[in-house]
């Protein structure tokens, strides 16, 4: 290992650098359940929580791990969990609820493919689930790496999207990324690296309203149990006092439109990703995680089959950037998004997008799509083949 003051460069598994960047976020909690391709994760974490103060529990199922992070998270601590396909299903209730209630917290869903069991190689199944599969349809933020670096970056841009904004923070990686070996720049866990702040609040206990959001963010302030703020955390429909307000159409409407509007404010914001050859593109290969990766090496061999070709790899999928995807579509005369699935992306894509073809291109049989199936692609679904 290379050390350079508080920063070091390692070795790493994807799995393990989502770890490591949690902890230098600030995670001091976890509760989790093993299940492959997510079980390093776990048993990292049950070893790495007590060297830095922090508390890990191996919970009786993933029910269970969701309820715990959240009753950490209600006590102040920066708390996440993380899991596969079939345990993200389980989590969706408690998801639902830490929507709700605007519990901040972080999960990491290891993606399998195929519905049920399944097979545990590579897939990007889970994209829609992530953004629909909790009840009521709350309004969530997911990011997905494409290296092991981004697997401990994205836990900082994860904890503090989660902490500032008061809501569940997915990071969506898949086999390959998780149990890929690369090296990682990372800082010391005694640096006291955090990342983002929840917001606290600024009138005297008195006065406080545990659900009384800020005018400019519209998150609330919230204050930890056991401080002298009086806190009524609550998944019913509530006022601003945090008490039960089912029957009143007006509080539910302002409730349920806030919970959305709050990270909607901050789409441009939140929206990350990176541009790869596109100053003179006529094609553009929209793509994510691992199949953003590959993207790149595609556009490299495309251009050298005559397809001047230009990548944009999505780095937030949900909110969807559909503002930079409609300002990015305009420069080009086709979109190609390769996906791990029978086609996800891609409708949100269509969906913001008319002014040029939009094509997807998905592989499911538990292999990455490749550079040379992705520029077939190209020449198949933009026939003239010019450049």
């Amino acid at each position: 290992m290379e050390s350079q003051g508080q920063i070091s460069v390692r070795l790493m598994q994807g799995n393990e650098a989502c770890v490591e960047g949690a902890i230098a976020a600030g995670i001091r909690f976890y509760a989790g359940y093993p299940i492959t391709p997510a079980s390093e994760i776990a048993e990292i974490m049950s070893r790495r929580m007590p060297q830095v103060g922090g508390t890990f529990i191996q919970m009786e199922d993933e029910i269970g791990s969701m309820a715990a992070v959240l009753g950490a998270s209600g006590g102040g601590v920066r708390a996440m969990t993380a899991t596969s396909g079939p345990g993200f299903s389980l989590k969706q209730e408690m998801i639902s609820v830490a929507a709700m209630m605007e519990m901040p917290v972080v999960i990491v869903n290891v993606q399998r493919g195929g519905p049920g069991i399944g097979n545990l190689r590579v897939a990007q199944m889970d994209v829609m689930q992530a953004r629909w599969g909790a009840h009521g349809g709350p309004t969530l933020i997911t990011l997905t790496p494409s290296s092991v670096q981004e697997c401990y970056d994205l836990m900082f841009k994860a904890v503090q999207f989660s902490e500032e904004l008061r809501l569940p923070v997915i990071v969506l990686t898949e086999a390959t990324t998780a149990h890929l070996w690369e090296k990682v720049k990372f800082q010391e866990a005694n640096a006291g690296l955090v990342a983002g702040n929840r917001p606290e609040p600024k009138v005297p206990p008195e006065e406080y309203l545990c659900y009384d959001p800020d005018p400019e963010t519209l998150v609330p302030p919230m204050a930890p149990f056991g401080s002298p703020y009086r806190s009524h955390l609550i998944s019913n429909c509530h006022n601003r006092r945090g008490l039960q307000a089912m029957n009143d159409p007006a509080e539910i409407d302002y409730l349920v439109r806030r919970l959305r509007e709050k990270v909607l404010r901050r789409a441009r914001d939140l929206a990350l990703y990176e541009e790869y050859l596109m100053e003179d593109m006529h094609y553009l290969i929209l793509a994510y995680g691992i199949t953003g990766r590959i993207a790149k090496e595609a556009a490299l061999l495309a251009r050298e089959n005559g397809l001047k070709t230009g990548v944009l790899r999505l780095i937030t999928l949900w909110p969807f950037p559909e503002e930079v995807v409609k300002e990015i579509s305009r420069e080009v005369k086709g979109i190609l998004v390769p996906e791990l699935n029978l086609g996800q992306i891609v409708y949100e894509v269509e969906r913001v997008v008319r002014n040029v073809r939009v094509a997807g291109l998905g592989r499911v049989d538990g292999q990455n799509i490749t550079p040379q199936e992705i520029v077939e692609a190209l020449r198949r679904e933009f026939a003239d083949g010019s450049s």
